[in-house]
């Protein structure tokens, strides 16, 4: 199944960004931990190709930590560009945001006036509006386990010289890339309402088999010589007893187990992408 979504409200936030672009000095990017390139929209890099960019690998707290660090080196070596992480266990705060602005801006020779303004954006349910209420030390941003909770942009205030207009979570108009696009969806970015559970869980256990074989031996007592992911799915299912009537395999019950243990952290650490400067070539980018 071809995966898209694209609510009609993106259309227009994404306009209203281009408008605010034209009095920001500099933009904040929030990526997913687990996949940060499936997780960078190409549209909104686009618009911003000429403002020197925070990016923050946020939820570093459910991916591999030496992956991460490879991340982080690889976005820090591009051009006007500084990487910060984010997770449970090591928060960012306002203040490491202002001293990264002030760092860019100093690195590529740009003034630094009275009032700065930043802009942060990144895709839905990547954990934007949590970070924002984290900046702010209160609650400014409606929260939630769905994407797509933020839809207006909102101005906060981080001191007396630096301010940040938050934007709601942005996709673009058509994936192209398919397996980007279902990575996205088992960490949760597309809405349930347009994506298969089935469909999703089948691919994660797919990609999981390959990678993480360890993790799913250990949690759902997966067979050793398991070789696909139905085979993932039927262990999954009698370790959570997604059984019906019958000795049958409730197929959409498993699936969803699956998805929201991988989704909470309790599988374990994952990083569904590696730079690529860090894997040889022609290697899968999980």
């Amino acid at each position: 199944m071809a995966l898209n979504w694209y609510p009609g409200h993106m259309h227009k936030a994404s306009k209203e960004v281009v408008k605010t672009l034209l009095k920001t000095q500099a933009v904040i990017e929030v990526l997913d931990a687990r996949t940060p390139q499936a997780s960078s929209n190409p549209h909104f890099a686009a618009l911003c190709a000429n403002h020197p960019r925070i990016r923050i690998l946020n939820k570093a707290d459910l991916a591999e930590p030496h992956v991460t660090e490879q991340w982080a080196k690889y976005f820090n070596a591009q051009p006007k560009s500084i990487c910060l992480v984010n997770g449970h266990e090591s928060q960012l705060d306002a203040e490491q945001i202002i001293q990264a602005a002030r760092k860019l801006f100093l690195a590529n020779d740009l003034k630094i006036g009275e009032r700065q303004q930043l802009l942060i954006g990144g895709i839905p349910n990547v954990g934007k509006s949590t970070l924002l209420n984290i900046f702010c030390a209160r609650k400014l941003a409606k929260t939630g386990n769905e994407p797509a909770v933020t839809q207006v942009q909102q101005r906060v205030r981080l001191d007396d010289h630096w301010h940040l207009i938050d934007t709601p979570g942005l996709m673009w108009p058509k994936l192209e890339d398919q397996e980007s696009a279902y990575r996205l969806a088992a960490t949760g970015t597309i809405r349930r309402t347009a994506v298969e559970a089935e469909d999703i869980a089948w691919f994660l256990a797919q990609e999981l088999l390959k990678h993480y074989r360890d993790r799913l031996v250990s949690r759902y007592d997966l067979p050793e010589d398991a070789e696909d992911a139905e085979s993932v799915m039927t262990a999954v299912a009698k370790a959570r007893a997604c059984i019906k009537v019958g000795h049958r395999v409730d197929w959409h019950k498993a699936s969803e187990s699956l998805l929201n243990e991988f989704r909470s952290g309790k599988l374990g650490r994952f990083s569904l992408e590696r730079p690529p400067l860090a894997r040889p070539d022609n290697a899968n980018p999980m």
